[in-house]
């Protein structure tokens, strides 16, 4: 396991926290809207493309990762967060993923994904989010 950090989630108020924490913590700021993600983007609803879909503070190591919902999705305040694992491996995600998914919820099966990873999502059964992602080998 490279890391393992906290996933925050926003309810369109993403870009002015992150800032905020940087501000504080005097990291550097990364933002992706939605609008920004490359590929087809049916998927991006009326009014979420200027929300934040990741953006990463750093100083030094990464320090704390965070998006906004998509407008209309359920946001309850105080469970808004998930923690992320950074794997070594594509037998570690594997292995992480089914464990910890055991007699829990599957929120996005492990896939392969537009930024070059394996990726997946779930609630394990003591309802804490949980997303894995495993950086692929560079494509030649």
């Amino acid at each position: 396991m490279k890391q393992m950090l906290p996933f925050l989630h926003f309810d369109g108020n993403c870009r002015k926290a992150m800032e905020f924490y940087k501000q504080c913590l005097g990291a550097e700021l990364f933002l992706m809207p939605y609008s920004g993600a490359p590929g087809d983007q049916t998927w991006v609803t009326p009014g979420s493309g200027d929300r934040i879909m990741h953006s990463t503070l750093t100083r030094g190591a990464m320090l704390l990762m965070a998006s906004d919902i998509m407008p209309g999705s359920p946001f309850v305040q105080g469970s808004n967060f998930a923690v992320v694992i950074e794997c070594d491996s594509a037998e570690e995600i594997e292995t992480f993923f089914t464990a910890l998914s055991e007699k829990g919820e599957v929120t996005m099966p492990l896939q392969d994904t537009f930024w070059n990873a394996r990726f997946g999502m779930l609630k394990d059964k003591f309802g804490i989010s949980w997303m894995l992602n495993f950086p692929l080998p560079k494509k030649a």
